[in-house]
């Protein structure tokens, strides 16, 4: 699942970026400055930041700079209002991987944040195993004893969390940082839910353990 970091200091064009991104099933995140852009990518490593280069406290060529001086592994897609042809180009030479202008196509937005989220270096493995249940990441392809099974894109998150865990117990708030973004309500019970339809999904022998008042495990 991909994880993007909007960064926007227009706060009613950065919530209708990450709600359109939502509506992709991406994992998004948002803050409005360039200091908090710093601070919150070296807390999640995103896939993708889509990062607007007049920031206010720091701009977006320093935070350019200080994610590449890092090691950052995220990709960066700059925004700016200025679309000549010597400001996409010195976005370039900074260490952006993609540029795009203001106003820009929604659709386009995507597509860009999609093709580099395909380009950001994998975590971890992609194919995991646990006792009969093999899950492909790459390919969102879950079998258990050799029976396909289709998941949603959060129930998938869920399984995937857990058996990346394996077998240590996975707090619910660890789940909705990681499977959900900083919009999810943490009072909700969409966790729970998810993991009362994941369970059904994957069958008996139930795999899942509850850890009461820890979290959740794989057996």
């Amino acid at each position: 699942m991909l994880r993007v970091l909007v960064v926007e200091d227009d706060p009613v064009l950065a919530d209708l970026i990450a709600d359109g991104l939502r509506e992709h099933d991406m994992v998004v995140d948002v803050v409005h400055d360039g200091a908090a852009a710093v601070a919150r990518a070296a807390a999640l490593a995103p896939d993708v930041v889509v990062l607007d280069r007049d920031l206010p406290v720091l701009h977006g060529d320093d935070v350019t700079r200080a994610l590449i001086r890092a090691g950052s592994p995220s990709r960066i897609l700059m925004l700016t209002a200025a679309a000549s042809l010597d400001s996409r180009v010195e976005g370039l030479h900074l260490g952006a991987d993609d540029y795009l202008p203001k106003p820009f196509a929604f659709a386009e937005l995507i597509a860009r944040v999609t093709a580099l989220g395909r380009r950001a270096p994998a975590r971890i493995a992609t194919v995991l195993h646990h006792g009969d249940l093999t899950v492909d990441v790459g390919r969102h392809e879950v079998r258990r004893a050799g029976r396909p099974i289709t998941l949603t894109r959060k129930e998938f998150g869920v399984l995937t969390e857990l058996l990346r865990a394996d077998g240590e117990v996975v707090s619910a708030e660890r789940l909705l940082d990681r499977v959900w973004d900083e919009h999810a309500d943490p009072f909700t019970t969409a966790v729970r839910t998810t993991l009362k339809t994941l369970r059904q999904k994957l069958g008996d022998p139930d795999p899942i353990a509850t850890v009461v008042g820890r979290g959740y495990r794989l057996r």
